[in-house]
């Protein structure tokens, strides 16, 4: 089955030598056939890659079933989790959102939102006033029930919603994503008799979103779960076809690129969006890539831009600033609704020349002049291109970034499922609240922030 989603790569060549190309072939090749067959770093996390053909039939109807369930309970479902822990399933759910969603009076589906991902007194206060007047439910998602951010955010909404629907009646309205036996928030579930669905011990939290991690809230958003599982089903087929195909395997033609621009300098990859609907793509994306490849002093640094709009701030630098950058444009090829521009016969802003024609042209129109800009500016360009954007298309995606960011991370030689450096502040916050233990870092870290 053919997929739909398209790499270019054309305006990245005249910045690469062939022969570079050629050594990321052999490279590329090497890496998939180590990540298919487990055999690289970090190969007790690759759970992930069999997610989309090995998710059993019983899992993907519990969870419609409980996501059917909590949509007839709630007007509003809070996600609490961090980093990968939420910002797969929000970019997937706002990839195909109103973007007017929370306007919406006659949605069928329950209104999604997020805790846990900051630790803002105002955020939260304002979320509880919100849910003291709506109907709703929670999902909180974490491996281990004590990462600082969404353990305060479920503390605390955990009283206020058995406080507003009763101890007995709450816990019908919470669900915990954890791990399968251990772990503080597995050890309340029990206690409690929260639903739970598991974090599989073999797929970490950023690799997460084709797990109950992502299809969950996806689901409760009234979006088809198993599209999106067949859209990875095809592109795991072509990724990992017998004959390594380099030219027709979207994920080793985006690692070869990117790498060989990154050892020629390009250490900054810019991801750029003409949709804003694709924003936490973005986000999702910054996250896979720099936790997976920011290590031992190596790996391309993530930032991300929404075009036209950035264009009027970030546009300057991009086209001539330092050039360290090199950026890969996603590229929609249909919208899902249709605007032509009218005509004005005053025509004071000199916008007649487009009447008539749809916001989408004007659109691309702005991409590809944009795109022979920067690349007469000196920076190269990849282009990835969907026809539209649906749940078979996004799994699509998600599998291609998750596969490419993998065989990219073995190309720096890092291993690209741990995330050592992310522990550094935690111990630094601990010790500053008075953690129990910390006493030592606490009385040192007092007294530099007093110097």
């Amino acid at each position: 089955m053919m997929i739909q989603l398209k790499i270019e790569t054309k305006n990245a060549l005249p910045f690469i030598e062939t022969s570079a190309i050629e050594a990321q072939k052999k490279s590329m090749q090497l890496h998939l056939k180590e990540l298919k067959n487990k055999s690289g770093k970090g190969n007790d996390f690759l759970g992930w890659l069999d997610l989309p053909d090995h998710t059993e039939a019983g899992l993907i109807q519990s969870i419609q079933s409980d996501a059917d369930r909590f949509a007839k309970q709630s007007e509003v479902v809070v996600v609490i989790g961090i980093g990968g822990s939420y910002l797969g399933a929000r970019a997937m759910i706002e990839a195909m959102n109103h973007h007017f969603d929370n306007f919406l009076n006659d949605k069928k589906a329950p209104h999604i939102i997020y805790a846990g991902q900051n630790m803002s007194e105002d955020y939260t206060s304002d979320l509880l006033e919100l849910l003291d007047q709506k109907s709703y439910s929670l999902i909180v998602i974490s491996k281990s029930g004590t990462t600082t951010e969404p353990a305060i955010a479920f503390r605390i909404l955990k009283q206020h919603i058995e406080n507003k629907y009763g101890k007995a009646n709450a816990k019908d309205r919470i669900i915990a994503i954890t791990d399968k036996e251990r772990g503080a928030l597995k050890e309340l579930s029990n206690k409690e008799g929260y639903p739970t669905y598991i974090v599989p011990d073999d797929v970490g939290g950023r690799y997460s979103v084709l797990s109950p991690v992502g299809l969950l809230p996806i689901a409760i958003a009234g979006y088809n779960i198993q599209a999106m599982l067949d859209g990875a089903k095809k592109m795991k087929d072509v990724v990992f076809a017998e004959d390594y195909d380099f030219e027709n395997n979207p994920a080793a033609l985006y690692a070869a690129y990117r790498n060989a621009l990154y050892n020629k300098g390009n250490t900054t990859e810019i991801m750029v969006g003409y949709e804003p609907r694709m924003y936490y793509m973005t986000e999702w994306w910054k996250q896979l890539y720099g936790e997976s490849e920011g290590k031992e002093g190596k790996g391309i640094f993530p930032a991300g831009v929404s075009f036209t709009c950035d264009l009027h701030s970030m546009g300057q630098y991009i086209q001539d600033g330092l050039r360290n950058i090199f950026e890969t444009v996603i590229s929609i090829k249909a919208p899902n609704k249709k605007i032509n521009i009218p005509e004005d016969d005053l025509n004071l802003d000199k916008l007649n020349y487009i009447s008539g024609k749809r916001i989408s042209e004007v659109n691309f129109k702005a991409e590809q002049g944009t795109t022979l800009a920067h690349v007469d500016g000196g920076v190269p360009n990849l282009r990835i291109e969907v026809p539209y954007i649906n749940e078979n298309v996004l799994g699509e995606m998600i599998y291609f970034f998750e596969v490419a960011c993998a065989i990219s991370g073995y190309e720096l030689d890092v291993n690209p499922f741990d995330q050592p450096g992310v522990e550094a502040y935690k111990k630094n916050m601990f010790a500053l609240l008075g953690k129990a233990g910390f006493e030592k870092e606490t009385e040192e870290l007092t007294k530099r922030l007093s110097e």
